[in-house]
């Protein structure tokens, strides 16, 4: 079983990269003119997908990379740039207005049944950032007893954000556009932390090959 800190530095690198308190005002506004019961069927389900697609890649992760000839150690450096650039934009706070014109989208296109799936499981909550995330932390957790280890702490993850859906209307109004901003800074710099160590990680990898 991998140690305690990675476990807790899985946890808080899918945590941030889902970003569960900056989807709240996100989920409101594409479930704009539902009632409470259509609200909770439509976090269930998109908890659901989401947690299915990043738990396929938690699994299956290396698989899919290798049917492309992508080792590990440079998916570990690409991702890790990735994810700084997705840490670049919660600081300056772009990533915010990028998933707002997303659900604006969705808005104006009448998706209302499909919005569980589009746009807020794909790809607000298991997006390009979570799924790259998800496939790197797989690279240290190998073994059944690992995976299951990391699976579990993506349920954590996906059941934290539907909880924060549920509880988006109190959550939005607690934090205020003050809270919010100040949160996804504090978050993006954890975040900007954790890929640089994924970059390292992956150069040495490279080199030692």
């Amino acid at each position: 079983m991998p140690s305690f800190d990675s476990l807790f530095n899985a946890f808080v690198t899918i945590l941030v990269t889902i970003d569960p308190p900056g989807l709240a005002p996100l989920f409101l506004a594409v479930t704009r003119g539902m009632n409470r019961e259509e609200r909770q069927q439509v976090s269930v389900r998109a908890s659901t997908i989401g947690f299915l697609v990043m738990a396929l890649f938690a699994v299956a992760g290396a698989s899919i990379l290798s049917v492309f000839g992508i080792t590990l150690p440079a998916f570990r450096v690409a991702g890790g740039f990735l994810l700084f650039f997705i840490a670049f934009e919660m600081v300056f706070e772009r990533r915010q207005d990028r998933k707002e014109k997303i659900g604006d989208v969705a808005i104006t296109k009448d998706m209302i049944h499909n919005i569980a799936a589009f746009p807020l499981a794909i790809p607000l909550i298991a997006g390009p950032g979570a799924i790259s995330a998800t496939v790197l932390l797989s690279g240290s957790f190998q073994g059944f007893g690992a995976q299951a280890a990391l699976v579990g702490i993506i349920f954590v993850c996906l059941a934290i954000t539907y909880l924060v859906f549920v509880l988006a209307e109190r959550i939005d109004r607690i934090l205020g556009q003050t809270g919010r901003s100040i949160l996804t800074r504090l978050l993006g710099v954890i975040l900007a932390a954790l890929a640089v160590q994924f970059v390292a990680d992956g150069i040495k990898a490279l080199m030692a090959g």
